[in-house]
């Protein structure tokens, strides 16, 4: 029976091909396959680098049907590394489906670090980095962008979101609309020629990007509440968000509180809401 062989989890670089490590390289190099979320991509990487090893699609569409597959390759020996289009691998992409495949049929993996879009947003916006929440990408639908962004009101901490570039004049406007008067950021197409920054209030970000067609990936900030920050909160949230609880055995009082703790909502407000709900 053959040895066992390995998943490589590779950070590849967010833009600028130059900030790949010397040990992704090399595995990159030694791999019997390399899985890429879009081959077209990852070729330009080997090519900048003269790697030729084999090169097959996973992404979201196949990886139902290649996960097993996948799984069954490395159980057999292979040593197989996975790459997103930039950053790591199973960070709001389906690598984190192969991963879990392999760890849970008890294989090895690794995960070889390297450029982090979080990471590189988080420092170059100048927020607060004591603590923060990344949410993945945004939703689409405007109730729902709204009430997912209400439920994350009160956390003492900064907010990272990713955001495609044909929808971020209208998250922002809504991020201003939630959360008046906070620091924000915007930064798309970084370690990139074109890299922008861009700093102010959720006001001033909004009215900034209005109209303006956007290129490249972008990442959205918003920093923690500010002093006397009154949060905008659906009132159907609200009441979900106590009926949840009292469904769940809570008594109402102590629902209450924990939505009015939770949200940053005052607990009079809250038990307004969840009165007229009832």
């Amino acid at each position: 029976m053959p040895d066992v062989g390995r998943l490589l989890v590779c950070a590849t670089p967010i833009g600028n091909l130059g900030d790949v490590t010397l040990r992704v390289l090399d595995v990159l190099r030694s791999a019997d396959v390399i899985l890429a979320e879009d081959t077209r991509v990852t070729r330009k990487l080997l090519a900048r680098y003269d790697l030729h090893t084999p090169l097959e699609r996973y992404d979201e569409a196949t990886a139902a049907v290649r996960t097993p597959v996948v799984v069954e390759r490395i159980a057999s020996g292979a040593t197989v590394a996975l790459v997103s289009d930039a950053g790591t691998p199973g960070i709001s992409d389906p690598g984190a489906r192969l991963v879990d495949a392999a760890l849970t049929a008890g294989l090895p993996v690794e995960v070889l670090p390297g450029a982090s879009a979080i990471v590189t947003a988080l420092v170059a916006s100048g927020l607060p980095t004591h603590a923060f929440y990344f949410g993945g990408f945004l939703p689409r639908k405007a109730g729902e962008l709204r009430r997912a962004l209400a439920g994350l009101a009160g956390l003492d901490a900064t907010l990272v979101f990713y955001e495609s570039p044909r929808r971020t004049a209208a998250s922002v406007a809504a991020v201003a609309e939630v959360f008046p008067g906070r620091q924000a950021a915007m930064a798309r197409e970084l370690t990139k020629l074109h890299e922008e920054v861009l700093r102010g209030t959720t006001g001033e970000l909004a009215r900034a990007l209005e109209g303006r067609e956007l290129k490249g990936e972008v990442v959205l900030l918003v920093g923690p509440p500010v002093a006397d920050e009154t949060p905008v909160v659906e009132d159907d949230t609200i009441a979900a968000a106590v009926n949840a609880l009292v469904v769940a055995g809570v008594s109402r009082k102590d629902a209450v509180k924990r939505v009015s703790e939770g949200l940053g909502v005052p607990r009079n407000d809250v038990y307004r809401i969840a009165l007229r709900s009832e």
